[in-house]
């Protein structure tokens, strides 16, 4: 009894120290060092990420966001998927619910709130992924090559990530068969345990 009784203390200590380490910032939002602040403008961000050798992709969260937690303090920590969001992807974050102004590929300035409802949102998080050149009078949801709506876990969200960056929504595999095929190979070399 008292070793259980321990075991639950040291496994609550540790998950809320975990949770600790996530650090949110004034607006409600954690911080995480791959989100890029930059003046929103998304074709200028683009074309940075392009320059760096990176992937576009908009972040859209909301204070509160159980799932966005979840994200931030559960998968998007783990080093192999970490080391992507930083090396692979240039990732700018629109809060729903924020004020800050936005310039969409169209060239219509907003403040964030109302690019989420333009884009449609009703979730979060939700990621959206860009080619690297995207054509004029177009807006983000028209433009993006992959949309991740929700909370995955970390072994969907590092094959959606690598998937991405293979191009694999140009191919013949689409995410949910490549997603199945790579889980049987991590599993079997025993990397999901």
């Amino acid at each position: 009894m008292f070793a259980r009784l321990t075991g639950l203390i040291i496994g609550a200590t540790l998950a809320l120290s975990g949770a600790a380490l996530a650090e949110i910032g004034d607006d409600g939002l954690h911080v995480a060092p791959w989100l890029h602040d930059t003046f929103r403008d998304l074709r200028e961000d683009l074309g940075d990420a392009t320059a760096e050798g990176k992937r576009f992709a908009v972040i859209i969260e909301q204070r509160g966001c159980i799932y966005c937690s979840r994200m931030h303090e559960e998968v998007w920590v783990r080093p192999d998927i970490l080391e992507m969001l930083e090396e692979d992807f240039f990732f700018v974050r629109i809060n729903m619910h924020g004020s800050t102004e936005v310039t969409d590929f169209d060239g219509e300035m907003m403040e964030e709130r109302e690019l989420a409802r333009r884009w449609g949102m009703l979730f979060t998080p939700t990621i959206y992924f860009f080619p690297d050149d995207v054509p004029e009078g177009v807006i983000g949801p028209q433009a993006a090559v992959v949309t991740m709506p929700g909370a995955f876990g970390a072994w969907t969200t590092f094959n959606m990530l690598n998937w991405v960056l293979e191009e694999g929504y140009d191919g013949e595999e689409d995410f949910q068969r490549y997603h199945a095929r790579m889980f049987a190979e991590q599993t079997a070399q025993g990397a999901t345990e």
